[in-house]
């Protein structure tokens, strides 16, 4: 199974460690081999092909797509960019594991979905958070109805990196580029969630915020370690968003997510609530799972911690003994590991592009209700 991967910063930092990781530890029988990463920097990519073990490097995205030894796609660039290449990539007949948000449009995204299908190739949607073990045992819980009917999900995506006003103005405070701010870099995350934990939602209401609108132009590097310039530029992004939703099993939900929230680092939290118990997690404590059952005896009832972390649990059984605890990169080579084997044994990605073209769908009806004040059904 040949890789080639466009983009080479953050995430495609954590994908290399995940090829390279997840034949070591799961039921992958194919050599894995990193053939090529492409990025428009050629000494920095050059630097990191080094770095992180891939055989050549292209600058330009085309070539890469184009050529005869590569099976795979791996897409981790600006949000601009997921639409020409994942597009091109299909056509081209090759298997696409793609980050989110999918798209920077609900049309982008069913083009993309539609040329995956006709070219029939394995297409997966990089939600990572649905690989944490815990989060994997809340879903397994809820479908055994074992906290009864849903009624409520309440979510929280918060950080805090761009809480100073001196941060540079990256690519994902530009609109041209990201698309959206915190709607699609936190947002695509918690109502993946709950999309996999609860169902699909129907109708939203929302509101943004854009508390800093002028930020200094990049002088150089990227992401969180950018620096500023002297000069100024426009903020065109949401720094924060507030949601209720309707989900189409008549559950309720509330969704916030802001970059500026002082003090949380990668605070991605939520609770659902059900007819017969609840139970809540959070990511800065990611191997931990609470649950409250209400028909536990009234002499010892109350919410319990379980620690995620036992062979028996999702993904667990190919790590460590009980206790030794995973991490934030494990959901990314569990994620790697799955496409990897949907190639290898010629079975459906989950999730796949549908599941984008769903989440896009809700991101749009978000942005729409945010401009009209008032509620919007969810596009189909």
């Amino acid at each position: 199974m040949r890789i080639g991967m466009v983009g080479y910063k953050f995430m495609g930092k954590a994908h290399s460690h995940a090829y390279h990781t997840a034949p070591y530890f799961f039921d992958i029988n194919k050599p894995v081999e990193l053939v090529a990463v492409c990025g428009r920097d050629q000494a920095a990519v050059t630097a990191f092909a080094k770095k992180h073990g891939w055989q050549s490097i292209e600058t330009d995205w085309r070539r890469l797509v184009e050529r005869s030894d590569i099976d795979a796609v791996d897409i981790g660039t600006p949000n601009d960019s997921h639409y020409p290449i994942a597009v091109a990539a299909a056509k081209a007949g090759k298997h696409i594991l793609l980050e989110k948000p999918m798209a920077m449009s609900l049309a982008e995204a069913k083009e993309m979905y539609k040329a995956a299908e006709a070219a029939g190739i394995k297409h997966q949607i990089g939600f990572n958070y649905r690989r944490v073990p815990a989060i994997a045992l809340a879903r397994k819980i809820i479908e055994n109805g074992d906290i009864g009917d849903i009624v409520h999900w309440r979510a929280v995506y918060n950080q805090d990196w761009i809480v100073d006003p001196d941060f540079p103005l990256i690519w994902r405070l530009d609109k041209t580029i990201a698309g959206t701010g915190a709607i699609g870099d936190l947002g695509a995350h918690i109502v993946d969630l709950a999309h996999f934990l609860v169902g699909p939602i129907d109708e939203v209401t929302a509101m943004t915020k854009t508390f800093i609108k002028e930020r200094p132009l990049p002088s150089e590097g990227g992401g969180l370690s950018a620096t500023g310039s002297a000069q100024k530029g426009e903020v065109t992004v949401d720094d924060c968003f507030a949601m209720l939703a309707r989900f189409a099993n008549g559950a309720t939900g509330t969704f916030e997510a802001t970059r500026l929230a002082t003090g949380r680092l990668n605070y991605n939290s939520w609770e659902v609530n059900g007819t017969k118990g609840s139970i809540a997690f959070n990511l800065e404590r990611m191997n931990e799972l609470e649950i409250y059952l209400k028909d536990d005896p009234v002499n010892h009832a109350g919410w319990r911690t379980i620690n995620v972390t036992n062979g028996e649990h999702p993904y667990v059984a190919a790590w460590w003994p009980p206790g030794h605890i995973l991490g934030w990169e494990e959901s990314h080579i569990h994620q790697v590991a799955d496409f990897l084997m949907a190639i290898q044994n010629d079975t459906l990605c989950n999730p796949d592009f549908s599941v984008g073209v769903r989440n896009q769908a809700v991101l749009e009806a978000l942005a729409q209700s945010a401009k009209s004040g008032g509620w919007v059904k969810v596009p189909a």
